[in-house]
């Protein structure tokens, strides 16, 4: 879900989701328990269970690093020494199997895999048992950190708005498809030192040029460029749920209509919170997900303009399957992690050691997300319902991130020499 697919590249969460903490350093966000048409059971806000990280490896950095290689790269601890949860695990082998397919053939931006590397693991989670999950990443994995390995965790969820399939009274903000004159372009084409560089705009006459921004097309001016999906019933749930990525639309009817992250218009993301604190807008003990979204509905035209300063804006696509990754698979609740591919091999093991319980344990990279970036940012995925949108709407978790990669790859980077810096051993 380019989760936070703004989440998350979720081809459906850019790919984006998070948190009140999050919003306010201009991640992803949750959208906050308030009364919705339609909404089912309120979210259950239970406290954190504390929980004391493993400290991470001793290493040598390089601040603002492009990528893994250049960030970094220190051995980690022996899998079979770390304090790992049975189920949780399990969870993580299923999701793994569903990402095996691509591992195989997919060219990893990180630089820190080749896609033969991840043969044998592949081949052994077909046919390993839900009840031998830690032996299977224990045997064909080892740790590695990358950078100084201190990590934020933020969370994400499948969230569920009122909407209709046509528009009636009540139901007015429009859900847009991808406009038909969005044109994406890959730079590296044109320049070689502008490899892995894309961006997306639209054509005016003989020039390219930026697609509109939030404010216009709120105004109108897609026209017909776009189809029109579905009708919201609240533009604050619709601006969220842009930036979750991902959701259920509850019908007037009490039926649902799932759709997911299609594309973006290419402009940069602005996390309101941020600005609303600098502003000095939320009052203390305001600045959380209810306290962002209250202040909006208290001052409606202010909240407008606020939220139109987020010029990014997130087209959708119908879904007849659970939330979509950034590879092409349904993200998994409690198992499936965004991160920056530049950083992680899309598809690989991650080993997060936080400061709450529930975010700890073995994730699987399955999605990225447009405020997603760095060697160790990642955003848990908890899946769709109230107690989902509870634990992520809370989720802020700070620890140490391990890579779990394919047996031997450390020694492979020692030979190749890792851009100079031979892989530390512990």
């Amino acid at each position: 879900m380019e989760a936070c697919r703004h989440r998350r590249g979720v081809t459906s969460l850019l790919r984006w989701g998070v948190v009140a903490a999050a919003l306010l350093l201009g991640a992803c966000v949750s959208p906050a328990e308030h009364a919705r048409p339609g909404a089912g059971t309120a979210p259950v806000r239970r406290p954190p269970v504390a929980a004391r990280p493993l400290p991470p490896a001793p290493a040598t950095t390089t601040p603002n690093a492009p990528g893994a290689r250049d960030a970094g790269v220190v051995a980690g601890p022996a899998i079979y020494t770390l304090p790992i949860d049975d189920a949780q695990a399990a969870r993580a082998l299923a999701a793994f199997r569903l990402s095996c397919p691509t591992l195989r053939k997919r060219s990893d931006a990180s630089g820190l895999t080749r896609a033969t590397d991840w043969n044998a693991a592949c081949d052994a989670a077909a046919t390993v048992q839900r009840g031998e999950a830690r032996g299977f990443f224990a045997q064909y994995f080892e740790t590695v950190q990358i950078g100084d390995g201190k990590a934020f965790a933020t969370g994400y969820y499948e969230p569920e708005i009122a909407g209709s399939r046509d528009r009636r009274r009540g139901y007015e903000v429009p859900i847009f498809g991808r406009p038909a004159d969005l044109v994406d372009v890959d730079l590296g084409q044109f320049s070689d030192t502008l490899k892995g560089k894309k961006i997306r705009g639209r054509v005016d006459g003989a020039n390219f040029v930026p697609y509109f921004d939030r404010a216009a097309i709120e105004d109108g001016a897609l026209g017909t460029r776009a189809p029109v999906l579905a009708w919201a019933a609240d533009p604050v749930e619709l601006f969220f749920l842009q930036i979750q990525g991902s959701g259920r639309l509850r019908l007037p009817d009490g039926s649902t209509l799932r759709i997911g992250y299609a594309t973006q218009n290419g402009r940069d993301y602005t996390g309101i919170g941020a600005l609303m604190r600098q502003r000095g807008l939320l009052a203390p003990g305001q600045a959380t997900m209810q306290g962002i979204v209250a202040w909006l509905r208290a001052h409606p035209a202010e909240g407008r303009a606020l939220m139109r300063e987020n010029k990014s804006f997130v087209f959708f696509r119908t879904l007849d399957t659970p939330p979509i990754g950034a590879l092409g698979y349904p993200v998994t609740g409690g198992a499936s992690v965004a991160a920056d591919p530049k950083f992680v091999p899309l598809g690989a093991p991650v080993l997060l050691s936080m400061d709450r319980a529930d975010a700890n344990g073995i994730w699987i990279a399955q999605d990225t997300g447009g405020a997603i970036k760095g060697a160790n940012r990642f955003d848990t995925y908890w899946g769709g319902g109230a107690q989902a949108e509870a634990t992520a709407g809370g989720m802020s978790a700070h620890g140490t991130a391990f890579l779990l990669l394919p047996v031997g790859t450390l020694a492979r980077l020692a030979a190749e020499g890792l851009n100079g810096k031979a892989p530390v051993k512990r």
